[in-house]
């Protein structure tokens, strides 16, 4: 990746990295799923057998909360390195997570699953704030898990990413670390985890075996033209 912004003025770089638009989708997403918090009131509540068996450890707030960096992080990267993997990443995330909120609202969901947690340390502090700010509702596919598996296959079929080895197995781990940390944090179900998996399998054939990038991203380039010449 190579920025040179002393070479460039700011309005090339605008130029250079025009495609970053699509991220303004994280704005109708948070208006959305805030939506979603306060007015949606579940109807059905998400618990399998298998859930009582799977204990509450704390320490798990670690890799639940470096999910953030995991998705910002690759977005970031693959919009300053290469155009045809970041369509590709966004396309997976945004429509994955649209139909995501859909299903909360046609499927009003939560869970009963969480313990009562005193902040007598830095996790279970965490683990306190994190339950003020998120309600046990909207978790039925689990969009932690289902952009986990988006992110890393995003990494993997990369040309830029894949071809390292160490780095596929670093995302692997926190992949499976972010999604264990539903269940044993009791953010999730079982059940939820096991909703994304069908979502990942249609996005991923949707994205990577069906689409015609090439066309898209001619198209993409044709429409920010137009939009240029109309300014």
């Amino acid at each position: 990746m190579n920025i040179n912004l002393s070479g460039e003025n700011i309005a090339a770089i605008i130029n250079r990295y025009k495609h970053a638009w699509i991220l303004s989708y994280f704005f109708v997403y948070l208006a959305w799923f805030m939506w979603l918090e306060h007015n949606i009131v579940p109807r059905y509540w998400m618990h399998s057998p298998l859930d009582d068996l799977i204990p509450f450890v704390p320490a798990f707030i670690v890799p639940y909360t470096l999910w953030f960096a995991y998705v910002a992080v690759a977005v970031v990267w693959f919009l300053f390195t290469s155009k045809s993997d970041y369509y590709k990443l966004c396309a997976f995330l945004f429509i994955g997570m649209s139909i995501s909120l859909t299903i909360y609202m046609l499927f009003p969901n939560g869970h009963r699953l969480r313990p009562e947690v005193e902040a007598v340390g830095l996790f279970t502090t965490m683990i306190s704030r994190l339950h003020s700010a998120d309600t046990p509702t909207n978790v039925a596919p689990s969009i932690h898990v289902f952009n986990s598996i988006g992110v890393h296959i995003a990494l993997v079929k990369a040309g830029n990413t894949g071809k390292y080895l160490w780095l596929r197995v670093v995302s692997f781990i926190l992949m499976i670390s972010i999604i264990l940390s539903t269940v044993f944090l009791k953010q999730h179900s079982i059940d939820d985890v096991f909703f994304a998996l069908p979502l990942c399998l249609a996005m991923y054939v949707l994205v990577y075996k069906t689409t015609d990038w090439n066309s898209v991203l001619a198209w993409a380039a044709a429409l920010l033209r137009k939009t240029e010449d109309n300014a």
